[in-house]
């Protein structure tokens, strides 16, 4: 087989004529238009092997492409100056050097637990946030809330496979059913064979026959869905709540991607929370400061509690209310509610009241 022959070039051909004759030949039989996959395979083959500078010099030279040798290398070791000129990836000049190493020892010594773990998630849905808003009060019990999401959703056509209904799904031409195809890399090793996802069937190793006409292949479109979640009591403001499955939906029937909600609480004109404790200012007469008294105070559930006063409490005091805060997030009971009292001092007093006061003066209060 003749590369040369195939693609309909010179054996003097520059890249640039052996590009164009690639596309022109590669446009006219691909199995997707109707043409022959048997003589598309052979176009791709030549092509892989001329548009390749080292590997076209070794056709050239025996008539076919060594894999895995490459200068560098000699009968009888390593030979140091065939690496002049790469980039060793420490910060010295060179070129046309491109690999990971983790990707090297995986293709060399097995270890490739992380390609197939890529594979497995390329047809998977993208994560999504949404931020959601509640009240303080609604942190006490939970609550569920309609939200509508604009994302990717499964074609109803086709019900995610991606062909036409009634058409079969055949083996990708590219890959012949493996998912993956060959790279040749050129590493400080030599030249390098390494497998890679089929860019033809993304790795599932088989395409649709007849693409769907409505979301053309892909198996989901872009839609919006109505969701109903359910926010649980002691959430806080940043939490962000995941529900497994409700993201973009997968490529050809790929898993779903999940939903985070960013939750934010607005703030209360009354209380204010401290992790699952809430605070709350009171004011106070002067003379409930001094002699001591039960006030009635307000709590976030609307059931008020009678506080009561220690006398001689000064402006600023803090007191406690065990159990009326928010509800532990991850765990049973609740916080706790403190109020700190403000001494309420009057502007203008009664003509009696500013008697009591001179009296209350003269007694060294």
């Amino acid at each position: 087989m003749d590369y040369y022959e195939i693609l309909g070039v010179p054996r003097n051909a520059s890249p640039e004529e052996i590009k164009k004759a690639f596309d022109r030949l590669a446009h006219k039989y691909h199995p997707h238009k109707g043409g022959d996959e048997k003589k598309f395979k052979e176009i791709n083959e030549a092509y892989q092997v001329l548009s390749d500078k080292e590997k076209r010099a070794q056709y050239d030279r025996f008539g076919r492409v060594f894999e895995g040798s490459g200068e560098g290398f000699s009968g009888t070791g390593f030979n140091q100056s065939g690496f002049e000129g790469f980039d060793f990836g420490f910060g010295e000049p060179g070129a046309g050097f491109d690999f990971e190493i983790d990707d090297l020892f995986s293709d060399f010594f097995g270890f490739g637990s992380r390609r197939k773990t890529r594979q497995r998630n390329l047809n998977r849905g993208d994560d999504l946030e949404v931020s959601v808003e509640i009240d303080l009060k609604d942190t006490l019990t939970g609550l569920k809330k309609k939200i509508i999401l604009e994302k990717e959703i499964v074609c109803n056509r086709c019900q995610g496979t991606g062909g036409e209904p009634g058409t079969k799904v055949k083996e990708c031409f590219s890959c012949r059913g493996t998912g993956e195809v060959q790279q040749i890399k050129k590493t400080i090793f030599g030249s390098l064979t390494r497998s890679v996802v089929c860019p033809e069937c993304h790795g599932e190793g088989k395409i649709p026959e007849k693409p769907c006409n409505v979301c053309h292949g892909e198996g989901r479109i872009r839609g919006k869905e109505e969701l109903e979640v359910f926010i649980p009591a002691g959430v806080d403001s940043g939490q962000a709540l995941r529900i497994v499955g409700k993201g973009d939906a997968g490529r050809r029937g790929g898993k779903a991607g999940d939903l985070y909600l960013k939750i934010f609480v607005k703030a209360h004109p009354l209380f204010q929370r401290k992790g699952d404790d809430l605070h709350l200012v009171r004011e106070i007469s002067f003379s409930e400061a001094v002699l001591g008294a039960e006030i009635e105070v307000p709590t976030l559930d609307e059931k008020s509690v009678i506080l009561k006063i220690p006398a001689g409490s000064e402006s600023g005091r803090v007191l406690r209310v065990g159990g009326r805060g928010i509800p532990h997030f991850s765990g049973w009971g609740r916080g706790d509610l403190y109020i700190k009292l403000v001494v309420k001092i009057p502007k203008k007093l009664t003509k009696k009241q500013k008697e009591l006061l001179e009296n209350l003066k003269k007694e060294g209060l």
